[in-house]
């Protein structure tokens, strides 16, 4: 089976559309954890347990592991959360050209699905798309504010530039193993997107500590029931008090709870 059809076996065997952003912050990490030989994999692990219950799907993003620890961390993290039957994808915007890109899509022999950036055009990211067994999740419409500086832009065409981008990916779905990366805080464009490329999945940040539009990353970011709704922060800091690194043993059963409270708002508005 190919990434979105695994995806949909655990969406359904969860019930859950709920992505867990694995971005362990060393700034935010507890301190009793601080005296691990890796404590990003120390902390991941307590909140793999924690969360995998109510977790479509966990999204490390690679800016926090880019070191040789980091590496080691992110190797065992992945382990473990298959282990718990979880996918695992990386989000790391990747995207290149000739060897190097080849060498960025060696990751998928270790993760199942990964982000990847369209600027640089379709061979920049072929050997993404080659790859029938992996998800390839095409940044579309991000939920920074600065996104509008390029991806606002009217083309010729009188289009957007994120909608040319969308009839793209909506074009390289030659395997059936594209997505969009469409953010939550404008619902609107969600609505719109979601008209124009009817098949292609969701993966949908901003719900959590950005604030976006819950209701609307369900109803638009789901095709045929298969998407996924991120939360980092809003999860698995949930227990860590702002930057404080006192935060007591139980902060994994706080992401945990996180994990649940967000699983069932989403649920609200599933079919």
């Amino acid at each position: 089976m190919n990434f979105f059809d695994r995806l949909h076996d655990r969406i359904r065997t969860v019930d859950s559309v709920v992505s867990v952003g694995l971005d362990p912050d060393p700034d935010r990490i507890p301190a009793h954890l601080a005296d691990h030989d890796l404590p990003r994999w120390a902390f991941n692990r307590r909140i793999i347990d924690a969360t995998h219950e109510h977790a479509a799907a966990f999204k490390p993003n690679a800016a926090f592991y880019e070191d040789p620890d980091g590496w080691t961390a992110l190797e065992e993290t992945v382990a473990y959360a298959h282990g718990k039957g979880v996918p695992v994808l990386l989000d790391a915007k990747r995207a290149d050209i000739g060897n190097t890109t080849r060498q960025y899509a060696r990751v998928l022999d270790t993760v199942d699905a990964i982000t990847v950036s369209p600027y640089m055009g379709r061979d920049s990211l072929q050997p993404f798309l080659a790859d029938e067994e992996a998800g390839v999740f095409v940044l579309c419409r991000t939920s920074n504010p600065g996104g509008a500086d390029l991806q606002d832009l009217e083309l010729e065409t009188g289009e957007r530039l994120y909608e040319r981008v969308a009839a793209l990916a909506d074009l390289w779905n030659e395997n059936d193993n594209v997505g969009l990366v469409v953010g939550a805080t404008e619902p609107e464009e969600l609505e719109a997107l979601r008209e124009q490329v009817p098949a292609l999945p969701f993966l949908v940040p901003g719900v959590g500590a950005q604030g976006g539009d819950a209701e609307a990353a369900v109803e638009y970011g789901l095709a045929d029931g298969v998407g996924l709704v991120n939360s980092s922060r809003g999860i698995i800091f949930a227990g860590v008090d702002g930057t404080a690194r006192d935060a007591a043993e139980t902060f994994d059963a706080a992401a945990g709870q996180a994990a649940k409270r967000l699983k069932k708002r989403l649920n609200r508005y599933r079919d």
